[in-house]
């Protein structure tokens, strides 16, 4: 079923989908290691939520983005001067267009260490997390033996994808890195307030639910399902990890990392076949 989805538009996935209030899953090879790109923007919202709820920092505080900060992208990144903005902002930039600067600032400010053994708190064995934003885009840069974005961007586009894929960005044993049920389980712990304070859980939530993105998950499901989301993205490789909430009280996490067999790939395709798969899956789970 979730494969047959993925093969009409030239696709390897691999797809996990649990009910958070039974337990009963479904998914196709979920357990392979995988690289999670923005998708690790959850986890660092997360340790953000819980310092603020314990009061180990104030959201309100204000940050100064300036030039040298900017990583290319959405939100601040974007922006032609300097930023002033607060933490908790930097936050919901991160999780609704998926900021990579803001993430960056953020993940100095919570601490790049705490991470890893955050992931390690929620029992997450197959996380990883090396760096953020600025550690991906320093890796690109290294591989290709460029200085900066422009010089990153005219090489970029020359490369056969055979070159593109070989990137360290692109192997799991290099970058940040878990595995759909993995993250389906950070779902469903910060959707039964078991990821930290109730507090800190229901910020997560809020922020994940204004997310602006709506081609993927999203789009698999009618208007009454409620879809709250966080999108990842890389060259061939259509990340989104979420939960769909329906009207019934049913709550289901998802986790869909979709690989395309060729670079060129129509995105938008690529995006509704992974709305198709995730509503097929969940509709699968009500059934049992």
């Amino acid at each position: 079923m979730l494969t047959r989805i993925f093969d009409e538009v030239g696709v390897d996935a691999r797809v996990h989908a649990v009910d958070i209030d039974t337990g009963r899953d479904i998914g196709t090879r979920q357990d392979e290691q995988v690289v999670i790109a923005s998708v690790f923007k959850i986890l660092l919202v997360l340790e953000f939520a819980r310092q603020a709820v314990a009061g180990q920092l104030d959201p309100t505080e204000r940050v100064l983005v300036r030039a040298a900060d900017r990583l290319g992208g959405w939100g601040t990144a974007g922006c032609a001067d300097d930023v002033e903005i607060s933490l908790r902002d930097l936050a919901f930039f991160a999780m609704s267009v998926s900021d990579n600067t803001a993430a960056d600032l953020l993940l100095r400010r919570v601490g790049p260490d705490v991470m890893a053994l955050l992931a390690e708190e929620l029992g997450l064995t197959r996380t990883r997390v090396i760096g953020g934003p600025r550690q991906v885009l320093e890796s690109m840069f290294a591989d290709l033996d460029v200085r900066d974005a422009a010089e990153f961007a005219n090489t970029f586009s020359t490369l056969p994808a055979e070159r593109v894929r070989g990137l360290r960005v692109f192997d799991p044993d290099h970058t940040t890195s878990s595995t759909a049920r993995e993250i389906t389980r950070l779902l469903t712990l910060i959707w039964r307030d078991e990821a930290g304070p109730p507090a800190a859980c229901a910020m997560v939530r809020d922020l994940m639910a204004r997310q602006l993105f709506w081609t993927r998950l999203p789009s698999g499901f009618p208007p009454e399902v409620r879809v709250a989301g966080k999108t990842g993205t890389l060259p061939g490789l259509h990340i989104e990890a979420g939960v769909a909430e329906y009207p019934d009280g049913g709550r289901y996490a998802i986790a869909v990392f979709a690989r395309t067999q060729r670079l060129n790939t129509r995105q938008i395709d690529v995006d509704l076949a992974m709305g198709e798969a995730a509503r097929e899956a969940v509709e699968a789970l009500r059934a049992m």
